[in-house]
């Protein structure tokens, strides 16, 4: 048994094919439930955001699910896969492990450092465990990610002026500008990164903030904390002709800005609009720049951008990736523990509690018992107990610390349902 990640990020494939496997938060369960039916895959938990779709699963073959998830970002995707296959990456075992605890402590964010990942890498635990498809393995391996993004940011200086996502975009905006004071800013998404957005908006100077969503209370909700004001979504288009940037970040998961409702919004404005675009899939088409007096930029401009910065942080880099190999050592070690000791002791404990359970059903018709009868019967199930778990607890004991002991402790959790 091996875990495994397979995945697409900013470092290997361009925004349009970041758009076209990024995995929207309603359809999360269902694509955790089709990929735990595959043959090959016990466990999966799918990590998407603006700069990666990653599977992250528990295999019973690596080639078998290495099939099987490339299979699913191919029928995510639409793409063939000889098309797909130069853009996706694999590890597994311990390999696997790093990455993950790598991706959780910001080393593999086109900002380097940036704080959001942690709480996206909890959200797809969470998701995984709602589905069922975290379990013994996954919910150890990312509970030992996010204790691994929380040491790299007490212990280093890797999130020191770093910049999250939605903040990068504003300060990219900002050097672009020269100053957001005075300007008239636009925010379209009052989610988690839209009120990134509105609060570093803010933190830059911005005092002119306009507020739109889909769902109105959550605009009004993010424009009282900024001092903003909210126009309604069915007023966006000409909103649009009354500032001078706009950023973008919802999740609609199509375009919502086209190239005709800018022009028609712009047509009588004489100054420019900066739009800076940070969903995925992207909420503004690519030829509203030839709208005229538009400079549009995306992610991959925000990754281009934050690189500069990159060098300044190398340092600290290096003081992450010896925590994270720290950390892959000690989830070793709590996989071989957690194979063994405890997992007899839980095993043994369940089964004394279904042999107690017995016995109090059975209680009425072992009344009638004396206490050298009942003491018979106490010991007669006790044995059959022991008899039952003996060699099960030997296999557990020897094998651990081996990819067949990892088989064995994994399938001794979920059929006893220990947790």
């Amino acid at each position: 048994m091996s875990i495994v990640v397979i995945g697409v990020n900013h470092r290997t494939g361009p925004i349009d094919l970041l758009e076209r496997v990024a995995v929207a938060p309603d359809e999360l369960g269902k694509v955790i439930t089709g990929l735990v039916s595959r043959a090959n895959i016990r466990e999966a938990a799918v990590l998407s955001t603006c700069n990666r779709t990653e599977v992250y699963a528990v295999a019973e073959r690596f080639h078998g699910a290495y099939a099987d998830i490339r299979d699913f970002f191919c029928e995510l995707s639409g793409l063939q896969p000889d098309d797909l296959h130069p853009h996706l990456y694999s590890q597994h075992d311990d390999a696997a492990v790093a990455h993950l605890f790598e991706v959780a402590s910001g080393l593999e964010s086109a900002v380097l450092g940036e704080s959001e990942i942690l709480g996206q890498v909890r959200g797809a635990w969470e998701a995984a465990q709602a589905e069922g498809g975290a379990r013994a393995t996954l919910n150890l391996l990312f509970r030992h990610a996010l204790e691994t993004g929380k040491r790299a940011r007490t212990e280093t200086g890797i999130g020191k002026h770093t910049a999250s996502v939605s903040h990068a975009a504003v300060d990219m905006a900002h050097e672009r500008l020269g100053s957001l004071a005075g300007r008239r800013v636009l925010v379209v998404g009052a989610g988690e990164m839209g009120e990134g957005v509105a609060l570093a908006l803010v933190g830059a100077g911005a005092t002119d903030i306009v507020v739109t969503n889909r769902t109105e209370s959550r605009a009004h909700h993010l424009a009282q904390r900024v001092g903003g004001r909210v126009v309604p979504f069915s007023e966006l288009g000409s909103a649009l002709g009354e500032v001078d940037v706009l950023l973008t970040c919802t999740g609609s998961g199509s375009v919502i800005i086209h190239r005709d409702l800018v022009e028609a919004a712009r047509r009588d404005v004489g100054t420019p609009l900066l739009v800076v675009d940070i969903a995925v899939p992207r909420d503004v088409a690519v030829d509203v720049e030839s709208a005229g007096d538009v400079t549009l930029l995306n992610l991959d401009d925000l990754r281009d951008w934050a690189a500069r910065g990159l060098a300044q942080r190398a340092v600290e880099a290096t003081h992450v990736y010896a925590i994270v190999q720290e950390e892959v050592e000690r989830f070793g070690l709590e996989v071989t523990a957690r194979q063994a000791a405890p997992l007899v002791a839980q095993l043994h404990e369940k089964s004394e509690s279904v042999r107690q359970g017995e016995l109090d059903r059975f209680g009425n018709r072992l009344s009638s018992l004396d206490p050298a009868q009942r003491d018979a019967v106490d010991a007669l199930t006790k044995g059959i107990v022991a008899k039952l778990l003996h060699h099960m607890s030997v296999r557990l004991k020897d094998d651990a610390g081996s990819p067949q002991g990892e088989r064995n402790a994994a399938a001794v959790r979920d059929l006893f349902d220990l947790g």
